[in-house]
């Protein structure tokens, strides 16, 4: 367990601009930063970033927190873990209070098999440079390759003994469990139960999760035996799915985003000799087919995608259909080709890195015209093969949901197929209006379910609704102007926290949330202390700092000029704290009044004990001057 020190000079250290800004490109609007969702597929932006309250909320997903909660959502971090990585990030020691050694196993399932690649990455660099058959088989490959001692470092590059339990014998030996050396994939079980290496005999490439962490492997056999398999790929576990995965990009994210492009490739090969020339923006699909998950981990970065072939026209041709995902996702793409069968790595390492960029920079083509070009070509004279090229040009051009940007192509490709622009014009609306029906009907049968729903809904749960939403209204002005001092008429020399706690000891709230914010709040004022806005930020509990962020959090923020533009005044509830504060307290309980009645009524209706009736009624009839009483103050206070 972290010490309280330790995560008070973790936080006082964390900006989160920065963090954040590691994983989403942020853009400064106002006094807040807006971005894509990293959480959601969205074109416009809709998460924002307050550096003046140290929070983030995303109003496509709904989540919200501090950096802590960030990295949590995003990488599924423990608590713990999260503040390591920043702890990392800025350089602060951790302290820790000392655990129990049978806790080795960590925390939880995920942490677990976290430990286990990590301890097996170290296994296999250190095979690689400490031990003759390591330096003699792997380290050789590397070297022949071109890959220099720095980059063999920076990417954990290793080597997995030729042996049945090389790995397996030591992880059991310094106590790493079977379950998660089986389900990481990196020990295979046998029908008796035991285990064997997975990768014996293989260089390893670690894949490295968004924030550097190892969570997979591949492996390259070095035998020439066809009976092997070139590649084995860790196969899906908790902590790794391939379809969310690019190759390389912890450490290219920073310079995508510098570059504001970035290059993708095929293998890891490719991405290790591109980066070593010192093109550090390339990623790879690691032999994949490429995902919209994938897609859209690069559309955080940039919206400029240059994909790099190695020239086989017949791979090429079998992903044109595949790349307009990419297209679809609102990004830009660009196609390289490299000459006589050169694939990136081949070519970066026998021109150089200057002449590598030129020729990128010379051959650049986009890849609707590029495509057009290849199908035109195969298509040849034959007049029913052009105008299928003709269809499958257009629906590229369809998934583009720039406009301008569509009508550019649309001119361009109609030179190439030597057609009639109007013609492409009339076949791209065609299918755009087919793709907006079809929306459209599927909104209206989401709409249908929606509205039978409401229709369903009883009044309680409406009136459960109402009090969800008065609860939080007082945990809102708590967090905003508990630590204000109070000067009304009347009540002076207190704070607003202690005095709403105080006028709310007799309310229960029946949100868990709420009420145990109020708990919180309650015991922290007994203690002499008015906690702000950061306690809450920070708390270790997420449905807290998930219901503070969202009360926090504005979508939109009123310009500075906005009076003097268009001379209308918007109401400041700051104007008349009184009001706010007394409202917000009398709403609550007169709400509350409101669920006993109709209690009360209910009761009063089941009862036939004339007895029972009496007194139900005489206690309606006390509460009906209850809520009577909390009319007029409410009339008197806020009207007046």
């Amino acid at each position: 367990m972290i010490n309280k020190s330790t995560v008070d000079r973790i936080m006082e250290a964390t900006d989160i601009v920065e963090v954040i800004g590691e994983f989403v490109q942020l853009k400064k609007r106002g006094a807040n930063y807006v971005g894509l969702s990293p959480f959601a597929n969205e074109r416009t932006p809709s998460f924002t970033v307050s550096p003046a309250k140290g929070i983030f909320k995303d109003f496509s997903s709904g989540k919200g927190g501090s950096a802590v909660t960030f990295l949590m959502e995003l990488e599924k971090f423990t608590y713990p873990e999260a503040l390591k990585w920043l702890a990392k990030k800025y350089g602060i020691e951790v302290e820790e209070t000392v655990e129990a050694p049978e806790n080795r196993e960590e925390e939880n399932h995920r942490e677990s098999l976290m430990i286990v690649t990590a301890y097996a990455a170290k296994f296999f660099h250190e095979s690689l440079l400490e031990t003759d058959e390591g330096k003699n088989i792997g380290l050789s490959y590397f070297k022949e390759r071109g890959f220099s001692n720095d980059t063999i470092k920076k990417f954990e590059l290793g080597y997995s003994p030729d042996q049945w339990e090389a790995f397996t014998g030591s992880a059991l030996k310094e106590g790493y469990q079977q379950e998660f050396l089986q389900e990481s994939g990196l020990s295979v079980k046998r029908d008796n139960g035991s285990l064997y290496d997975r990768y014996r005999g293989r260089v390893m490439f670690p894949i490295h999760s968004f924030t550097g962490r190892i969570i997979a492997f591949g492996g390259r056999t070095l035998k020439s035996d066809k009976n092997v398999p070139k590649y084995v790929n860790s196969p899906e576990s908790e902590i790794y799915h391939k379809s969310n995965v690019l190759y390389g990009l912890f450490f290219a994210k920073k310079a995508i985003r510098d570059e504001d492009n970035c290059y993708l490739v095929e293998g890891y090969a490719d991405v290790l000799s591109v980066h070593q020339a010192g093109i550090e923006n390339v990623v790879a699909s690691s032999g994949t087919s490429l995902t919209v998950e994938q897609i859209r981990l690069i559309g955080r970065f940039t919206k400029n995608i240059t994909i790099l072939y190695d020239g086989d026209a017949a791979g090429i041709k079998a992903s044109l259909r595949g790349l307009d995902m990419i297209l679809e996702e609102g990004l830009n793409v660009k196609v390289v080709l490299f000459p006589d069968g050169h694939d990136p790595d081949s070519y970066v390492r026998n021109v150089g890195t200057n002449a590598f960029k030129k020729h990128i920079e010379d051959n650049k083509k986009d890849f609707i015209l590029y495509k057009t070009n290849i199908l035109l070509k195969e298509a040849g004279n034959d007049p029913i093969k052009k105008s299928e090229v003709i269809r499958e040009i257009v629906e590229s051009i369809a998934k583009i949901p720039d406009s301008i940007k569509a009508s550019v192509f649309v001119k361009e490709c109609s030179h190439l197929l030597q057609i009639d622009e109007r013609v492409l014009l009339s076949e791209l609306n065609k299918m755009r209006l087919g793709k907006v029906k079809k929306d459209a009907q599927q909104q209206v049968s989401r709409a249908a379910v929606d509205a039978e729903q409401a229709q369903l809904e009883e009044p309680v749960e409406k009136q459960a609704k109402e009090s969800d939403s008065q609860e939080k209204e007082i945990v809102r002005l708590l967090l905003l102007y508990g630590n204000k001092m109070i000067d009304w008429d009347g009540i002076a020399n207190t704070y607003i926290g202690p005095f709403m706690i105080a006028e709310l000891s007799d309310v229960e709230f029946e949100q868990p949330v709420c009420k145990a914010f109020i708990e919180i709040y309650g015991r922290e004022v007994e203690n002499g202390v008015l906690p702000e806005e950061q306690h809450f930020i920070h708390y270790p509990d997420k449905e807290i700092v998930d219901l503070v962020v969202t009360l926090l959090a504005t979508k939109y923020t009123l310009s500075e000029n906005w009076y003097e533009m268009h001379k209308i005044l918007v109401p400041d509830e700051q104007a008349n704290m009184k009001a706010t504060i007394l409202g917000a307290i009398f709403h609550l309980k007169k709400q509350k009044v409101g669920k006993l009645l109709e209690t009360l009524r209910t009761e009063l209706q089941k009862t036939e004990n004339e007895a029972d009736q009496e007194i139900l009624l005489n206690q309606y009839m006390r509460m009906k001057k209850v809520e009577k009483t909390i009319s007029d103050y409410l009339g008197s206070v806020i009207l007046k």
